[in-house]
């Protein structure tokens, strides 16, 4: 599961880091009902990155499975606000609401995935 745990971990940082150059399309998916968008974004590209690093070195690997876990949980309402809008990630970009349905259903077993990473 190293592999896979590394190739999820630079999966985890490329998203992280794509939250500070990119800040206002990942502010578009944050639910009306949550405050702070910026700070949301900010937070979250934080962790990822924090997670992605710790897969990828291959180290705290048991507690970058849980933080993963619970990260994945906690974004899971954007992902389906996303799919319930038809939002695309980028303005201007055709919705596929298909894919966007599909995402948020893979994201149980990712979170499965992340948990069994944090159990080991």
């Amino acid at each position: 599961m190293t592999f896979l745990s590394r190739v999820f971990g630079a999966f985890m940082g490329y998203a992280g880091i794509m939250h500070f150059k990119k800040p206002k399309m990942f502010m578009r998916i944050v639910p009306p009902f949550l405050p702070f968008k910026k700070m949301l974004v900010i937070v979250s590209g934080i962790a990822e990155v924090m997670i992605g690093l710790l897969l990828v070195i291959n180290k705290g690997s048991r507690m970058a499975g849980k933080m993963l876990t619970w990260l994945l949980l906690a974004v899971w309402p954007a992902n389906v606000y996303m799919a319930i809008q038809n939002k695309p990630l980028k303005k201007g970009h055709k919705p596929m609401p298909l894919l966007l349905w599909i995402r948020v259903l893979l994201q149980w077993p990712m979170i499965q995935w992340a948990r069994k990473i944090g159990e080991k």
